[in-house]
């Protein structure tokens, strides 16, 4: 049995969640849906799918009266295609395609960075030297994969739908030179240029803001299509971390709002930016 997607897992988080509010056993919800409760163990995990309509059935007798937040479980639960991520599945780890999938369902995405800037607005060169730079150091295979996949991830800004994206960037993010002065000279140019999109606010948080709350970890927060299905990635040494519990949820939709209150205005930023590449 292929282990489930982060996505898969949510919807089953989702479905635990409901069941334990309405206090049903697993044998109660195995009983709606004449199937054994390891069956409905396994829905709750992300190991087997559930139907849109088992979905509507199970929320119903859980008397979940939230009509949106139903219809976008059983949305979640209808998904058949294959995402562009799956033809990397066996040669980069799951979590960089969960973190595709995330952006590529999201109905808005922010984020925050405090040493690199922004993945879905790397140039090649710099993405480049970003990943030359893990330790431990990885081959020149491993290096080139992820470099390819972070260029495809950067497809989900130039849908027709355009996805809006905020991104909050620290100053010293705009200093650290990556692969040397002309490469960061020449992403810091692709930054302001990308900014320039409708659907694209690049905010510089700078150096003279008095402190930063929080741990420093690099921050995207994907909306889903209700509040509820809202989840935070954050970066760690072992790999990405997922977070949807409410209080998380509000823990960090906190953090954003400071940075959004504490960040230049998108004219100053670019002003700023421009005036680091001078600099340089």
């Amino acid at each position: 049995m292929r282990t489930p997607t982060e996505r898969q897992q949510r919807l089953g988080a989702e479905l635990r969640k409901l069941r334990v509010a309405a206090g049903a056993s697993t044998q109660y919800a195995a009983g709606l849906l004449d199937l054994d409760r390891a069956k409905i163990s396994n829905m709750e995990a992300g190991t087997r799918i559930a139907s849109p309509d088992r979905v509507r059935t199970l929320a119903s007798n859980y008397d979940c009266s939230d009509a949106p937040y139903v219809d976008a479980l059983a949305a979640m639960a209808g998904e058949a295609d294959l995402g562009w991520w799956e033809q990397y599945r066996g040669t980069l780890p799951s979590g960089l395609l969960d973190i595709a999938e995330l952006e590529w369902n999201a109905k808005r995405l922010l984020t925050g960075q405090i040493v690199h800037l922004p993945g879905l607005l790397h140039t090649e060169e710099y993405a480049r030297a970003v990943f030359n730079a893990g330790l431990p150091r990885m081959s020149r295979l491993e290096i080139e994969l992820r470099v390819k996949h972070r260029m495809d991830r950067q497809q989900v800004l130039d849908r027709p739908a355009s996805l809006p994206y905020i991104g909050y960037v620290h100053e010293a993010a705009l200093r650290m030179q990556f692969g040397g002065r002309e490469v960061t000279q020449t992403q810091l140019g692709h930054l302001c240029a990308m900014s320039e999109r409708e659907n694209i606010t690049i905010r510089v948080i700078p150096v003279s803001c008095d402190g930063f709350p929080g741990a420093g970890h690099a921050l995207l927060y994907a909306e889903g299509p209700v509040p509820q299905l809202d989840t935070v990635q954050l970066d760690s040494t072992h790999g990405p971390e997922f977070l949807h519990a409410e209080a998380q949820l509000d823990k960090f939709r906190t953090h954003l709002d400071w940075m959004d209150a504490h960040s230049l205005s998108p004219e100053a930023s670019r002003d700023l930016i421009h005036a680091v590449t001078r600099e340089l």
